[in-house]
Formats: C-alpha cells, sequence, structure tokens
C-alpha cells in the first residue's frame, strides 16, 4: 500500500517511523542486529521518548540473506508460517569494520552496514552491487484508524526489470504495478490472482521473498518509482534476499529455500481429456469420448471427471452418482484396461445436503465462526462449510475419504478451489485467519499430496491444483485456471504461467481451448499447438465439451499430430522434469531466464523456452502469423529442419500443422520413436538430434527412467571439424542425427545415412566412443 504523499511527504493519516539513526550494532552468534532510532541523536536526552526499529540479519545457506525488522518485538505474531530453512548460525560471516561500515556475508552475497547515520544497507554479489535499503524511506507506518505496517523500500536501478509474484495474468514485467498478495477465484482476466506467490525475481541477479503468508502488498515502482516497496500488516517484517550469478541460480536458491517441485510421472505428460463441467455427461459420454479418440488414433493418456461425477447440492461428499455412473468400480476397471489414468475432481468445501457435512459438523473438523458455530454460505454449494485442516483429525477423515477412492481405482485428482477462503473464523489450532486466507492452499494440496505418495510411491503422486501459496510448488501439477475462448485470453495465460515459474513452479497448465465459452475451430488448434507444448496438456471446458471433432475433422489432424511430437519428446521433456525436480528450474521458461543478456529479452512473453534447448512461439492471430525474437546463433527449426542466423525478429506464417518450433544452437536433444505414450523405455530407439554444434564445443544429453535416476547419457564433442561421440548406459539401438550437416566422410563404427535435412549414424547399442569425420 502506498504511504507517501509524493516522493517529500507521508499521507496526514499515516505517521512514519523511518531507521533515520544508528545507534547500536550487535554481533550475535550468527546474527547482526541493528538499533536505529526514528530521529538523530544529538544529546543524551534525545534517547527519551524516541521509538527504535531494530533490524536483524542472519543466513540460512549461502547467497541468501534473512532480513527481519521490527518496531515492538514482543507484538503477537500468530501462524501459520510458511515451512522454510531454518536459519544456520554457520551461513553468516563478517570482516573487520573499516571505513565507516561493517560488512556481512552469506557467501558471495554481502550486505554493507554503516556504523553511523541512517540505517541504509547496500547488498552485493561478488562484488556487484543488487540494490540497497534507505533508511529514511523504510521502516513502520501507523495510520490514524490504529493499523500499523512494517515496511521496506528496496532501491531499482536504470533498465531493472521485476518479475514473479506469482501466477499473475497483468503485464509480465511487473514495473508501475501495484500488487496485493491475495488469493482471489477472478479468473484470468484480471489483476486478482489463484496463485499469489510474495517473491519476485529481478533482472538485477537476485529476489526477494516476503516471508508472510497474509496480506503482502507490493508497490513496483509505483509508489517510489526507484523503488519496489513492500510492507505487512503489524510490528514485524520478515523477508530473504537471494543472490546468483543469474536468475536460474536464484530459482535454485529459492527452491532450496522453500521447496522444490516434486518429480512427476511420464503418464501426466500425456493427453488429459475432461468431461467439461456443466455438460451433460454419463458414462456413456465418457466410453463415446474415449471410442472416438481411439477411432481416430489420437493418443489418450488420462480422462478426468469433473464436478458432477458426484449428485449436485452434495459437492464434496466423493460419492460417485449413481444415476449416471451406477458402477463406477467396473468402469474404472475398463479405463485402466484401456490403458488409461483416472483423474475426479474435488475441492476443500463440503456442502449441508451432504452426509460429510454431519460427520464434519459432530467431530469437529469444520472451520467455525468466532461465536463457535459452523462457518457457512451458500456461493458454490449450498450451505457449504470449509475443511479444517489446522486439526489433525480432521486431515485423517479427509484423507480416509479420498483413499477409498483411491482403492475403488482413481488415480489422482484434480484439486479445485482453494481461494474464496473466510477470515472472520476460527480454526482449530488458533492459527490467524488474515494469513490462512492464502496458506489454506497449502494444508489442503500437502494432504491430497501426501496421500498419494503414501499411496502410489514417490514419482507417481500428482494433483491438477488450481490455488497456491509459497511451498505449493512441491505439490505439482498447477494449471491456470478460468480462461475465455479468445486469442487474448490465450495469451493473457501464458503471461501467467511465466510469471509462476518465476515464482519458483516447476510445471504448468492451461485449459486448451478456454475454459469459458466455446472456442472457433481457428484458435482451437493454434490452443492446441501451445497446449501439447506445456508442460502439462488438458482438454477442459465449462458449458461445452472439448473433444476435438466438435471443432472439424482437421482440429483432430492437428490434435494427433502434435499429441504425437509430444510422445516422441518425451526423452527430452523428463530429463527436463528431472531437472526441475532437483535444481527448481522451470521446464517452461521465459526468454529472460534463459538470455538474461540479450536486452530484446527482457519483455518478451509471448514465447517462451520448453526445457533448455527448444523454443516455442505460439500464434495469437486469425491470420496464421508467427512473430517471435531469436537470440544470436544458429537456431533450427524442429519440424522442417530449416537453419536460420538468430540475433532479430522474425514474422512468419505457419499453417495448423507447424509453429515457430525451434532447437537451440549447441543442443543435443533426445528424441523417441514412440508416438502413442508418454510412459515408455526412452533409452531404446532413440535418436540424439545434434543441432549447430560450433567448433570447440561440446553438448550433452541424459536420459532418465521413470524412478528419477540417469540410465544413459551421450556427449559429442566438435574439435577440428570431427565429432567425438561418447555414449554411457544402457542405450538399445540408437542414433545420432547430426542437422544440417551434409559433409560426413567417414565414422569409425556404426552405419551412415545421409539425407536432405543432414546425417544419420545408428549403432547398436551400449556403451561406446565413436568419430564422425
Amino acid at each position: 500500500m502506498k504511504f507517501r504523499d509524493g516522493y517529500w511527504n507521508i499521507q496526514k493519516h499515516i505517521r512514519h517511523l523511518p531507521k533515520r539513526e544508528i545507534v547500536d550494532i550487535q554481533k550475535l552468534d550468527g546474527k547482526i542486529v541493528i538499533y536505529a532510532a526514528v530521529k538523530p541523536i544529538e544529546f543524551r536526552g534525545a534517547t527519551l521518548n524516541t521509538p527504535v526499529i531494530t533490524t536483524e540479519i542472519s543466513s540460512p545457506l549461502e547467497g541468501v540473506l534473512h532480513i527481519r525488522t521490527y518496531h515492538y518485538k514482543g507484538a503477537r505474531n500468530d501462524g501459520p508460517f510458511f515451512e522454510l530453512l531454518e536459519d544456520d548460525p554457520a551461513a553468516l560471516t563478517y570482516e573487520e569494520e573499516q571505513d565507516g561500515q561493517l560488512s556481512v556475508n552469506a557467501g558471495s552475497l554481502q550486505v554493507t552496514i554503516p556504523l553511523f547515520g541512517p540505517c541504509d544497507l547496500t547488498y552485493q554479489y561478488d562484488g556487484r552491487y543488487l540494490t540497497s535499503s534507505p533508511g529514511k524511506l523504510s521502516g513502520h507506518f501507523q495510520s490514524d484508524d490504529g493499523k500499523t505496517y512494517q515496511s521496506d523500500y528496496l532501491n531499482l536501478s536504470v533498465g531493472e526489470a521485476i518479475y514473479g509474484l506469482g501466477e499473475r495474468f497483468t503485464p509480465f514485467v511487473k514495473n508501475g504495478q501495484v500488487v496485493d498478495i491475495w488469493n482471489e477465484d477472478g479468473g484470468t482476466s484480471s489483476e486478482q490472482a489463484y496463485k499469489n506467490i510474495p517473491f519476485y525475481l529481478s533482472s538485477q541477479g537476485y529476489g526477494v521473498l516476503v516471508a508472510n503468508p497474509g496480506k503482502v502488498s507490493f508497490e513496483v515502482g509505483s509508489e517510489v518509482v526507484t523503488s519496489v516497496q513492500f510492507s505487512v500488516p503489524g510490528e514485524c517484517l520478515d523477508y530473504y534476499l537471494i543472490a546468483g550469478k543469474t536468475g536460474k541460480e536464484v530459482l535454485r536458491r529459492y527452491t532450496q529455500l522453500s521447496g522444490r517441485p516434486a518429480l512427476v510421472p511420464p503418464w501426466s505428460f500425456g493427453l488429459w481429456l475432461s468431461t467439461s463441467f456443466v455438460t451433460d455427461y454419463d458414462e456413456k459420454t465418457v466410453h463415446h469420448f474415449i471410442d472416438g479418440m481411439a477411432e481416430r488414433k489420437i493418443p489418450l493418456q488420462v480422462f478426468h471427471f469433473d464436478c458432477f461425477w458426484m449428485r449436485e447440492f452434495q459437492w464434496v461428499d466423493f460419492t460417485w452418482d449413481d444415476r449416471q455412473f451406477p458402477d463406477p468400480k467396473a468402469m474404472l476397471k475398463g479405463l485402466h484396461e484401456r490403458g488409461l489414468k483416472v483423474c475426479v475432481w474435488i475441492n476443500p468445501y463440503i456442502a449441508q445436503k451432504s452426509e460429510m457435512f454431519t460427520e464434519g459438523m459432530e467431530h469437529g473438523y469444520l472451520v467455525k465462526k468466532r461465536d463457535g458455530g459452523i462457518w457457512q454460505w451458500d456461493r458454490w454449494q449450498a450451505g457449504m462449510g470449509l475443511v479444517d485442516f489446522t486439526n489433525s483429525e480432521a486431515v485423517s477423515w479427509y484423507r480416509g475419504k479420498l483413499e477409498s477412492l483411491l482403492d475403488m481405482g482413481v488415480d489422482t485428482f484434480k484439486t479445485d478451489f482453494g481461494e474464496r477462503i473466510p477470515t472472520e473464523v476460527v480454526y482449530y489450532d488458533g492459527s490467524d485467519p488474515e494469513k490462512m486466507h492464502n496458506y489454506y492452499t497449502y494444508l489442503y494440496n500437502e494432504t491430497v499430496f501426501s496421500l498419494l505418495e503414501e499411496k502410489r510411491g514417490k514419482g507417481e503422486a500428482l494433483v491438477f491444483a488450481r490455488s497456491a501459496t509459497v511451498g505449493g510448488q512441491k505439490f505439482p501439477v498447477h494449471w491456470g485456471g478460468d480462461c475465455s475462448a479468445t486469442y487474448e485470453s490465450m495469451a493473457e495465460s501464458l503471461r501467467g504461467g511465466l510469471s509462476l515459474s518465476l515464482s519458483g513452479f516447476g510445471y504448468w497448465s492451461h485449459d486448451i481451448g478456454g475454459f469459458e465459452q466455446t472456442a472457433t475451430p481457428d484458435l482451437f488448434k493454434r490452443w492446441v499447438a501451445f497446449g501439447l507444448l506445456s508442460s502439462h496438456s488438458r482438454l477442459h471446458g465449462n458449458e461445452s465439451y472439448r473433444v476435438p471433432w466438435d471443432f472439424g475433422e482437421e482440429a483432430c489432424e492437428v490434435l494427433k499430430y502434435f499429441v504425437e511430437l509430444k510422445c516422441t519428446l518425451m526423452p527430452y521433456l523428463y530429463a527436463m522434469a528431472n531437472k526441475t525436480h532437483q535444481e527448481g528450474i522451470p521446464m517452461m521458461r521465459s526468454m529472460m531466464l534463459e538470455f538474461p543478456d540479450d536486452p530484446a529479452c527482457i519483455y518478451l512473453d509471448r514465447q517462451y523456452l520448453l526445457g533448455e534447448s527448444l523454443m516455442v512461439a505460439p500464434i495469437f492471430n486469425e491470420r496464421s502469423t508467427a512473430s517471435y525474437y531469436l537470440p544470436e546463433g544458429r537456431w533450427t527449426h524442429l519440424l522442417s529442419g530449416e537453419e536460420v542466423r538468430g540475433g532479430r525478429y522474425f514474422r512468419e506464417t505457419y499453417d495448423y500443422f507447424s509453429l515457430p518450433l525451434f532447437a537451440r544452437p549447441n543442443s543435443l536433444i533426445p528424441v523417441g520413436k514412440e508416438t502413442q505414450s508418454c510412459d515408455y523405455d526412452f533409452a531404446r530407439d532413440v535418436t540424439f538430434h545434434l543441432f549447430a554444434l560450433d567448433e570447440g564445443r561440446s553438448a550433452e544429453s541424459q536420459i532418465y527412467n521413470a524412478k528419477g535416476a540417469i540410465v544413459a547419457e551421450c556427449m559429442i564433442l566438435r574439435k577440428d571439424g570431427i565429432y567425438h561421440v561418447k555414449a554411457k548406459g544402457n542405450l538399445g539401438p540408437w542414433t545420432v542425427f547430426l542437422h544440417n550437416e551434409r559433409g560426413v566422410e567417414k565414422i569409425s563404427m556404426g552405419s551412415l545415412e545421409k539425407t536432405e535435412k543432414g546425417t544419420l549414424v545408428s549403432f547398436s547399442g551400449g556403451e561406446l566412443e565413436a568419430t564422425i569425420e
């Protein structure tokens, strides 16, 4: 929120207590404590009636500083609290005082503190300036109505861009925006967001996490134009400054601090087909959809049952509507026999008509009002209550209902909602209801995800979640919410996904064709290409079905083409998924994350990298025109094989079976032969596609199995015009494809085949070292 009246003044109803004069600095074990008076102390008597703002600096790990600033230390501060790494006393070191300053280090991250004067903190990484906090701007604010706030200002350098803050559908670069961290069910066309994350990433090489689950307010150059200002209600502000050599290193440290995305199973990357929401469907409809996909030879991996798998007015009671699904266990068995996984829709609300409501009320499992009654309202479902996940017995009760569905044959759950959480309530464990508004989704998704891990095993568990807060990335997958069937909404969905990816979330999906309204055949086909070149791919709508034949037979062919393409890309995609799990780097990456030194990439939000080596630029208009940018180097179109020089913008026309999909220079991308499933042996019959390898450079690639273990590796070095190929692990018959390389004269082993697009060298299998001249 804004406290200032212009730059010089404070608003008339606000009192500001700045960090104007450092009066003491204490060096404790693993912590520096700074005491700053709110005015200059010119004589002894000036210490009377003078508030002091305290700043504590500690560190949980190298490259991360934990800053805690407060007015009254004893103010009540109820949970919940984010699950973050604890401070490590050994992580913080300080240098001897010199030139009137004290320097404190967390590895290569340094904060410089003056020994006197305003509490101006300056942050550097490897000697490179990051940002600074001016004591005269920051501090404590009190309004005339008695409300208090703690705030800090971090300087913005010239040209510095700010990203993240969750899945935001507003402009990709957040400079100039006012952002309140408050989860809302607001669709994809407003400033509201389902996944508010009080973490931003700066193009300057650092990130900031405000460790408060409640309403955090960010003024991103929108109050003081040279600062990001952030504030929280109360007496204490807790935040972390995270630095790195690159944005990717910042995300690695941020996810080390707050949690890495779990590894999800290969089958989850296949096509998901939904009943849609309020459409008329029963078991016959389900089989009709699945048969229609099979008749058209469109690979399908997951079938999803949306809300009306349960009776109306009874959501959620986890009981199948026997009018539409008379024998669900047999139905699920039949779907499994057809090779499908099954997902069903759930949420954390219990309708009054449901028997579960009576159970929850009698046992104290539902959130209560301050007068002791059950909190209820009629939005969504009549008289619904809310499961109190702060009560361990309520968690066990809820898990037990889900476990029955898993035993019946359900494989995973779409964990919808979790944003409309009341604040005029009382939680079982005494949690602050203002903080629980955003944090509730963490407990909800953790409850479901942990059960799936317990029943299915690690690497097999996933949810399809809409809401999130800090740490929610540990419980993938998340999708983008209620978008509309327009090109504008398709573009805003991508902006939201890229913002979420820069907030620590590794996987992301969206409703292909849009949730609201019904797409034109043109839009549907373009969205199919975008959807199948996202980490996860789901056909889902509101009032109309999303089966492709409703959009014409060409739509079926386009869908089949891109599903099969994704199946073949799985050796590459699953390697990227493992890196997401291991390092916290998202699968879908903004251009600025991969090319931070290219100024043209700062604002690009209509294209992205899928993994580290494939650039995707969806088409956002009915004219079939693609506009995109390629950084310097020789880029190769994955589908046509055409090689182009980057460092410029392109504008081209594509049919529905193509789009800008370029392999990065000096990349080695493993591609499989399987076109009907995303779950297969990625090390068998794999082709390593080599793109534009420069002299003296090497490229490498790993193949992972479904358990997340590396089973094979390939490395290629180009030196003196010779390609040196080295393979390790359990590769079946495999091939190297040198794109646009037609001058091969000699190979030390294997078989050689020259094509219009390049040269193929095939090997029988096993570990080997070979040369291609």
